[in-house]
């Protein structure tokens, strides 16, 4: 197989496997199902960049042409990416922890249950 296709079934997997774990019912599942995606949007990105063998990186005041040279904008890219997807990671995991302790559930049938009791939640 060729590195493209080999890249697009990597990110056919990672999206599959992603989007599977997201439509659970349980927390750490759909955690592990947005890094899951963040991964494969990653790998899109920094396969739409192109092959970089043979190019050399891009230097101020060097005369590579334009047509020789890696593109630094999708590494950029990717690298603004990694950062948002790490902080959304790191807030949507304190969520789910202070859903878990409010609801003492780990799972989306138990906020159902803790809703049904609006008198628990008013004693606290």
């Amino acid at each position: 197989m060729t590195g493209q296709l080999d890249t697009a079934v990597l990110v056919a997997v990672l999206a599959g496997g992603a989007i599977y774990l997201c439509l659970s019912r349980r927390f750490l599942r759909v955690l592990l199902g947005f890094l899951l995606l963040s991964n494969a949007a990653n790998l899109v990105v920094l396969s739409m960049s192109g092959d970089p063998t043979g190019r050399r990186a891009a230097m101020a005041g060097s005369e590579t042409t334009s047509t020789s040279a890696v593109d630094p904008v999708p590494q950029a890219l990717i690298l603004t990416a990694i950062v948002i997807g790490f902080s959304v990671a790191a807030y949507l995991t304190v969520l789910l922890y202070r859903i878990y302790v409010d609801s003492g559930s780990a799972t989306t049938t138990g906020l159902d249950e803790a809703d049904d009791a609006p008198g628990e939640q008013a004693a606290r």
